[in-house]
């Protein structure tokens, strides 16, 4: 019997079924261990009013409608709006950027280091440095005095609601910045040289190499990252954490969960609140998918929208000719 079991273990079809489960099985066994049972057993917490110890009471969807009813939470996910149009402005600089850099010039190494390293800051020192660059009298008000401004003509920009989530939401430019270039770098560095050559041949100019060449070969890894960058914009929770600890109106939806599951110990309202934060970030990354895939595709798929111009222009000359 052992004999028989030890030729079958030595066929080739069962080793690689055994490397396969043999490296599959750790990974996937921390994934249920930290990931889904975790998400279960909070889903689970979000029918009950309980706090972290003591006596549970099943509320049912009480939880859920009671998100809904409180302003504090909603207004903290408008907030999310900053975080987006800073990773616009992010991905732009580092889409402008990786174009530059991904040509042979002096010192673009060096530079690329540069840009990269804020990355490598761990979130809370990120959000120490910007509490300090932007309390008053530091180094943004000592910078701007340098260039004529006095301290009267500078706003709080920490305090002053009308400013200081723009200033917060900034913070995250200068961090993700020089990773999404480095990505974007090594997406253009992909793209086939001979196509370029033959685009200088036919006399293109760098923004029409840009946009018939570059922009399609990198299509994939742009959409990537914009889904990427605006699902964590609406869980951003460092920055303000950090920096104002949700103060003056800086309250994320992330923060306001964190107040009211570790301050306020209403644990089942605060896991509602992040299940309901899960569907809305699926629900948008679904919604933008379908956008980007109707105006750019998918890959090197044809977009609808591209697709949907010609058939109009196959279907004209036929009517033309009915005509």
């Amino acid at each position: 019997m052992a004999s028989h079991v030890a030729k079958w273990l030595q066929k080739g079809k069962v080793n690689r079924l055994l490397v396969i489960f043999t490296f599959m099985f750790v990974p996937l066994f921390l994934l249920l261990i930290f990931t889904y049972i975790p998400f279960v057993k909070m889903m689970g917490f979000s029918f009950f009013d309980m706090k972290y110890i003591g006596k549970r009471e099943f509320v049912g969807i009480q939880n859920y409608v009671a998100v809904f009813q409180r302003d504090d939470c909603f207004k903290a996910l408008r907030l999310s709006l900053y975080y987006i149009g800073a990773s616009f402005i992010q991905m732009s600089l580092a889409l402008y950027f990786a174009s530059v850099l991904s040509t042979n010039i002096r010192g673009g190494n060096l530079f690329k280091g540069f840009m990269f390293f804020p990355f490598l800051i761990c979130g809370i020192a990120v959000g120490f440095i910007f509490k300090f660059f932007y309390t008053r009298g530091f180094v943004l008000d000592t910078v701007l005095a340098w260039c004529g401004f006095t301290q009267d003509q500078l706003p709080y920009w920490l305090k002053d609601t009308r400013i200081n989530n723009i200033s917060i939401a900034a913070t995250s430019v200068w961090r993700y910045m020089g990773q999404n270039m480095v990505l974007f770098i090594g997406a253009i560095m992909s793209v086939d040289s001979t196509m370029y050559e033959a685009a200088a041949i036919d006399g293109a100019n760098e923004w029409n190499k840009f946009r018939y060449i570059v922009f399609p070969s990198i299509k994939t890894i742009i959409i990537l990252n914009m889904i990427l960058s605006i699902t964590g914009s609406l869980s951003a929770f460092e920055p303000p954490y950090v920096i104002t600890n949700g103060s003056f109106g800086t309250a994320t939806y992330f923060v306001v969960m964190n107040k009211l599951a570790h301050e306020n110990q209403k644990v089942g309202l605060a896991s509602a609140m992040a299940v309901i934060l899960l569907v809305i970030i699926l629900v948008a990354t679904l919604i933008q998918k379908l956008i980007f895939k109707y105006f750019f595709g998918e890959g090197e798929e044809e977009s609808w929208r591209d697709r949907k111009r010609r058939k109009n222009r196959q279907v004209m000359p036929e009517k033309e000719g009915v005509l």
